[in-house]
């Protein structure tokens, strides 16, 4: 089971973190987020993860930039100063956007991975998820928010998940923790599965031995 931490704002603890096998951080690059990180801030860490032989930006651990409706040129320069090799659109970006990037990324950056995010409600928000099948590497489906784009701690309706085979991998979010994630596995069946507010003490702090609890559960 592929699993991705998102959130991460410590140096230390994405070093802990990955050491507990974890295959990839996220860090949010939304100045609106109470889990915000700045590109250099990213790059900080990302250079001493290296330097510590943690990834070598190989398959091992993936680094993954979160955005929200950020145009193309914010993305490609964050990449760079972030020292990032994953992608991930928690927008309203469409197919063609996706397109387009995945295009780009595979001519100048072919390791980049890119993922589409979806907040889903309802069968209706699915059928639009397998819209964007061809269009990226991993559709991650999120519990849907009025207010909130990502780590609102809700769930989705699981049921409605267990039918849902797109055409490239796909990662479940939202409100998972170490108390649910065998159930929503045993569920759903995702190729991965990426926790934020289930694993933390308060945003973009994480409480590491929930991290290892919920890892050694979903990995189990």
């Amino acid at each position: 089971m592929y699993i991705k931490i998102c959130g991460l704002t410590k140096l230390e603890q994405a070093k802990a973190i990955a050491q507990m096998g974890a295959n990839a951080l996220g860090f949010i690059c939304v100045s609106s987020s109470p889990r915000y990180i700045s590109a250099s801030a990213i790059g900080q860490i990302t250079s001493k993860l290296t330097k510590s032989n943690l990834t070598s930006f190989s398959d091992r651990l993936n680094l993954v930039g979160v955005f929200l409706n950020a145009n193309a040129s914010e993305i490609y320069q964050t990449l760079e100063i972030g020292g990032l090799n994953a992608v991930q659109l928690h927008g309203d970006e469409s197919p063609e956007f996706c397109c387009e990037m995945r295009s780009h990324l595979k001519q100048t950056k072919p390791h980049i991975k890119l993922i589409k995010a979806l907040r889903v409600k309802d069968q209706a928000g699915l059928e639009q998820a397998k819209l964007f099948s061809d269009a990226v590497d991993v559709i991650l489906l999120d519990a849907y928010d009025p207010q909130m784009a990502g780590g609102t701690g809700k769930t989705l309706d699981w049921q409605m998940l267990r039918d849902f085979r797109p055409n490239c991998q796909w990662w479940l979010a939202g409100g998972l923790s170490p108390e649910n994630v065998a159930e929503a596995i045993a569920l759903v069946s995702p190729d991965g599965l990426d926790v934020s507010s289930g694993v933390e003490l308060s945003a973009g702090d994480k409480n590491l031995s929930k991290v290892e609890n919920f890892l050694a559960i979903a990995k189990g």
